[in-house]
């Protein structure tokens, strides 16, 4: 039997014997099959999965609250259904009567499994909503500097992504493209919500092939592809905006700024200008004086500054750029830069943001917005930003500042995860480590017995995609695809609706919580809702049945030019940006009212907390990059045979330029341990003259495994970087994450090493 299936990695059919999947071969003929998706099949039934509900050892015993500093170190017990969903309503109920809603924290963020309808996060705020309310987050770790700072100066992120220079675009028209932070490749292979076909590499390779020139802006020479053919310009980690301010002082000075775009369509640039120019800080913005920061030789800033005055120009920003310390001002940086070129709102010219962050981004194909599940109302307004959530845990009552307002942090006594691994996404593990124990209680619902289902009181088994029945769509990708139930659940895993729905029934709104439909029934109401959507501009699909039978959907329409900003450039008065004062902002009068003394009302350069021009670097001389593994997605997947493979001595690989492995004697394929003052880890080392002398390369989403759980500060055997970097918010305007700010120093390990354990089931108890 063949059915189709598909994830964040690829739509594939699946070859089913036996009640088993025999084989995956990719929908479109000729794509790739990810190993990713082949790792899906290796941890179906492996070691990792949680097969029954399991309840921590010390909690069952001794009640709610109980040694929450062991957690991560206990015992489980297992149990059965419903005498897990009892004490989970029990919990909801006491932590509601006794404390309210906003005791609850069941913001649940991550990537979970593909699917409109299985998706972990609508489910858990669909069921918290109807029960009264829970503390959210707002905001996303992959970007959540830019969500705070473009809606002030230029318009929301999210239009960045839908509205984004398409890659037949780029070909078509763009000159030169200054990639800051590169096109990564390896991002390309996944797409939030499902991936039809992977088209990207095949678009770099025309781009490469074209008129057009680009210009890799990175520390790392390959976040850039082949394909390419681009330039790199290696630059030191979180300067990028000094290297920007210094092209916008070459602009000015050559008389090649736009000033009749600025006049039109800008507002500030004469209140920027003296900065730029050291008027009013003594300063100027040169060449020389950012080539003592970016490391960059003045004459070649000077060289590319001219080189930007000859044809189209788009300046390309990657989300890794605002994870780092005051991460807002590269962003804005950048929109001013395209601005003093004129370009913005021209096809291929102009502002890109996030170019090649996932396969969508950048694809020419249609898009469409697809309808989810309901998830109604919070009634409780108490939210933090997506990244404080150790400073939530252990301050309660305390105030905090976020985008020019002062909230104050609830008294958080539960926490309700599912889909995602906060042990994976959150900096400073060892302090997440010491605020996770403080709540009196934390569920997980998960598939593997991940970092985050070690540390919780109540673990529930939920199945994988290819347990259940769903649709993978994404606005982005132009396809839709019937995940079809291929293989029977493993134990006693169930879906996240299920699951929800029956603790709904003990708190006394199920028949809310399910509206009486079956999976199917909410599989056709979100098809249906779609099509309406479809319609209202112009296109048709299928009905849900025709959908089903044919097991995919592929948007008609041809590569598509998007000219982000076009209608307003057309006319700024009528379609005026939702910027106060509804032009791009170079001055922000409303961040400069916010008082902040770390984010001016312009654009600034101001040095890291720590970096390779601190005095930080003589304990750690070496930046930490903890961008994306190629891997896996985030943490997802890691015991698969995709990311597996690719270990060194069985833990997670850090690449180092072979210069500062000579400093100290290390040799390709050498265990090291990699510390700073927060944390230590070990790591295989390989041996790279594609990342820059002074900086190290280590992939985010190997699964925590700390030598001692039990003990403050324990070694992570596995290769986790998040015990090295810091839990510090970006600046108080937007509290992002700022993980790419980080010094770490490197030594050999000598002697034996500890067994990695993070794939092995936790240690379990007769109950």
């Amino acid at each position: 039997m063949k059915l189709t299936t598909a994830n964040h990695w690829g739509s594939y059919v699946a070859e089913l014997r036996q009640g088993q999947v025999d084989s995956l071969s990719p929908l479109v003929s000729g794509d790739d099959v990810s190993d990713m998706s082949a790792s899906i099949l290796d941890t179906l039934d492996g070691k990792s999965r949680i097969r029954r509900p399991a309840i921590r050892e010390s909690w069952l015993k001794g009640g709610p609250g109980t040694d929450g500093h062991l957690r991560g170190a206990d015992r489980f017990i297992e149990v059965e259904w419903d005498q897990a969903l009892d004490l989970l309503a029990g919990e909801i109920t006491r932590i509601r009567g006794t404390h309210g809603n906003q005791a609850i924290y069941a913001g649940s963020y991550g990537w979970a499994s593909a699917g409109r309808f299985h998706h972990a996060q609508s489910q858990i705020h669909r069921f918290y909503n109807m029960a009264g309310g829970y503390t959210k987050s707002v905001n996303a770790y992959s970007f959540a500097a830019g969500e705070v700072i473009l809606p002030h100066i230029l318009t929301d992120l999210r239009s960045t992504m839908y509205e984004a220079p398409s890659w037949y675009e780029i070909a078509e028209h763009t000159d030169l493209m200054l990639a800051f932070g590169g096109l990564a490749l390896k991002n390309t292979q996944i797409q939030n919500g499902g991936l039809g076909q992977h088209t990207a590499r095949d678009w770099m390779a025309k781009l490469g092939a074209g008129k057009g020139q680009f210009i890799g802006i990175s520390p790392i020479r390959d976040d850039m592809t082949p394909e390419l053919q681009a330039e790199w310009m290696p630059i030191r980690p979180n300067t990028d905006t000094a290297l920007m301010m210094a092209l916008a002082y070459c602009l000015d000075q050559a008389g090649k700024v736009d000033t009749a775009f600025l006049a039109r369509y800008t507002t500030g640039y004469d209140a920027f200008r003296p900065y730029l120019m050291g008027d009013s800080d003594g300063m100027p913005k040169t060449p020389a004086w950012a080539a003592q920061i970016t490391g960059i030789p003045d004459a070649d800033i000077i060289a590319l500054a001219d080189r930007m005055t000859r044809g189209r120009v788009l300046i390309s920003l990657s989300w890794s750029l605002q994870r780092a310390d005051h991460g807002e001002q590269s962003y804005w940086m950048g929109v001013v830069l395209a601005a003093m070129l004129g370009q913005i709102g021209l096809p291929g010219g102009g502002i890109a943001i996030g170019l090649a962050g996932e396969h969508g981004n950048g694809n020419p194909d249609p898009q469409l917005r697809w309808a989810a599940v309901p998830t109604g109302r919070n009634p409780v307004e108490s939210y933090i930003p997506v990244a404080r959530i150790s400073d939530m845990l252990l301050n309660p009552g305390a105030e905090f500042d976020y985008n020019g307002k002062r909230l104050t942090y609830p008294d958080i006594r539960m926490v309700h995860w599912a889909g995602g691994n906060p042990f994976h996404h959150h900096q400073d593990l060892n302090r997440l480590r010491k605020a996770w124990a403080r709540p009196e209680t934390v569920v997980v619902q998960e598939i593997f017995w991940t970092p985050a289902a070690r540390h919780a009181d109540i673990v529930l088994p939920v199945t994988t995609v290819m347990e259940r029945n769903d649709i993978a769509v994404a606005q982005l990708d132009g396809w839709a695809v019937a995940m079809k139930k291929l293989v029977a659940p493993v134990g006693q895993a169930r879906n996240d609706h299920d699951i929800m729905a029956d603790v709904a029934d003990r708190l006394g709104f199920k028949a809310q919580f399910t509206e009486d439909r079956s999976e199917m029934d909410w599989l056709r109401d979100i098809w249906d809702r779609s099509r309406q959507e479809a319609g209202r501009v112009g296109r048709e699909l299928p009905s849900f049945d025709d959908f089903w039978k044919a097991g995919h959907l592929h948007l008609e329409g041809g590569p598509e030019t998007r000219c982000f900003l076009g209608e307003f450039r057309k006319d700024p008065i009528a379609n005026r940006l939702k910027t106060p004062t509804g032009k791009i902002e170079i001055f922000s009068k409303t961040i400069a009212d916010f008082g902040y003394s770390e984010i001016a009302g312009h654009p600034t350069w101001t040095e890291p907390y720590e970096w390779l021009g601190g005095a930080a670097i003589e304990q750690t001389p070496l930046h930490l990059i903890s961008n994306q593994p190629k891997s896996r997605l985030h943490s997802q997947l890691d015991p698969g045979r995709g990311s597996v493979k690719t270990k060194i001595q069985g833990r997670e690989p850090m690449r180092m330029n072979p210069q500062d492995a000579k400093a100290r004697g290390l040799q390709d394929g050498a265990l090291v341990r990699v510390f700073n003052a927060r944390g230590s880890c070990l790591a295989g080392i390989f041996l790279d003259e594609a990342i820059m002398p002074g900086v190290v390369q280590l992939a985010t989403g190997a699964w925590y495994d700390p030598e001692a759980p039990e003990r403050d500060g324990s070694l992570d055997r596995h290769g986790n970087p998040n015990v090295l970097t810091a839990d510090r918010g970006t600046s108080r305007l937007s509290q992002g994450p700022s993980a790419h700010t980080c010094l770490v120093q490197v030594e050999a390990v000598l002697g034996d090493t500890p067994e990695m354990k993070a794939f092995d089931q936790p240690a379990f108890a007769s109950g």
